[in-house]
């Protein structure tokens, strides 16, 4: 787990190196300096236990994009297993700098679900149930969360067993499998809807079962993270969840699918290294610890399906966990969008003329097909998504329409290509498109992937 752990935490970084001075840089969309001033401005001394992060004492672009780099260079430390617990401990710290300095950008769950997994392991030792206990603990949150999650929030597509019949083609990043997904039978769609909602509500329940269940739980819940993987790009978001599932085996099962010497490769010296001495105090911090990460997911579970508060108390020390990512919410997709809305700007000198700003990876040319991404994760590219049916995403929206009229080349790097790079633009504008996959006839008879009014 912990060389899949430092795989993932390398990915991640590794993206978030070329994309966090556009985001959060002095030129940047959302300038972290500025920012950062203001939490001290409105929370005083508080700002700091609400917003922890190295770049309280540097905001400049080298030192943001040092930590990324840093934080590749520790996961590779972790893969190799030197000095893992202090690799542990420092891979936590830069990315939680970096998931708050990034703001909206770095509001996704999968950050969370790294942080926290990734807090966990600093204490993981080959011999301890209770740290073993709370990684089942954190997969049957995140499931479990994520299935409530769509009944709670009364969608009508999940209560209506039509959900799938638009998410592949309405989800914030497509890629070619979508197309594939959406064009199957109605009728295989709707029975899937239904069974995604069994293996999130019911299966999790399986993971604290005898040894033969658990391996069901756990062998369900790869097959579907396999099969978002064919249709859609969440990064390393299926990974981490393949990954976590390791905790729902035993030594006697993982030796029957991997080679003597790729085991004695992957363990090698870890127990050693990681293997603390058996005490009352270590013991008594492993019991703190549990109590902690449980209390906080039991009162995030319940205020998700009672969508009412435990009290002053309760409510502050999840506040506090959230906010340093030891314990998370986990709700994904519960609610479904219905469809691919476009956002397509465009920049003028004149005001005549007007030449289109391209995004990487978002949907464009009719006849291109969805470009797979994953595990990479285009930050800005995701956020576009979110921007045309919620008002709470225009701030960072008009700062990026801002940034593109005084032409900051941090800004300008996060797109296929610089129009403007003789002279900047003196006026943009948005245009909405609707986009639909095409049907198989008409791809046949037009060659597009897509097809837009």
């Amino acid at each position: 787990f912990l060389r899949l752990l430092a795989i993932i935490y390398f990915i991640a970084f590794l993206s978030l190196s070329f994309q966090i001075t556009g985001l959060a840089g002095e030129q940047g969309i959302l300038p972290l300096s500025p920012w950062l001033d203001s939490l001290l401005n409105e929370m005083g001394a508080s700002a700091f236990l609400y917003f922890p992060m190295l770049f309280w004492f540097e905001q400049s672009d080298f030192f943001l994009q040092a930590v990324a780099w840093l934080g590749c260079l520790v996961s590779i430390s972790l893969l190799l297993n030197f000095w893992p617990r202090l690799s542990l401990l420092l891979l936590f710290v830069f990315y939680l700098s970096l998931v708050k300095a990034g703001q909206t950008f770095m509001n996704f769950q999968w950050d969370g679900l790294l942080l926290e997994a990734g807090f966990l392991a600093i204490f993981l030792r080959p011999d301890s149930r209770i740290l073993i206990l709370l990684f089942r603990w954190l997969l049957f949150r995140l499931r479990f969360m994520s299935g409530i999650s769509k009944l709670v929030m009364g969608d009508p597509s999940w209560l209506g067993m039509t959900a799938l019949i638009f998410y592949f083609e309405t989800q914030p990043l497509p890629h070619v499998g979508a197309w594939y997904f959406h064009n199957l039978p109605e009728i295989i769609l709707i029975a899937t809807t239904v069974l995604v909602l069994i293996i999130e509500i019911i299966v999790p329940f399986m993971m604290f079962l005898p040894r033969r269940y658990r391996f069901v739980a756990a062998w369900v819940t790869i097959t579907m993270q396999l099969l978002i993987m064919l249709s859609s790009n969440h990064n390393w978001f299926n990974f981490l969840t393949i990954a976590l599932c390791l905790f729902l085996f035993d030594d006697k099962a993982v030796r029957r699918i991997i080679p003597g010497g790729l085991e004695r490769w992957l363990t090698m010296s870890w127990a050693e290294r990681l293997q603390n001495p058996s005490s009352r105090r270590s013991l008594g911090a492993s019991y703190l610890l549990a109590g902690v990460v449980a209390l906080g997911g039991i009162i995030s579970i319940h205020k998700m399906v009672t969508q009412r508060s435990l009290g002053a108390f309760p409510d502050t020390m999840q506040d506090v966990l959230q906010q340093w990512h030891i314990v998370n919410t986990y709700h994904v997709f519960p609610t479904m969008t219905t469809r691919q809305i476009e956002l397509k700007i465009e920049g003028s000198v004149d005001g005549v003329n007007w030449i289109e700003y391209e995004f990487i990876h978002r949907p464009n040319e009719l006849s291109k097909a969805p470009s797979i991404v994953f595990p990479h994760h285009p930050r800005l590219d995701w956020m576009m998504w979110f921007v045309p049916f919620h008002p709470r995403f225009l701030p960072w929206f008009d700062a990026f329409l801002q940034t593109l009229l005084e032409n900051s080349p941090q800004v300008t790097a996060l797109l296929k290509d610089n129009p403007f790079r003789d002279q900047p633009p003196r006026f943009v504008r948005v245009n909405a498109w609707h986009y639909e996959f095409t049907s198989p006839a008409e791809r046949e008879q037009s060659g597009s992937w897509w097809k837009r009014s």
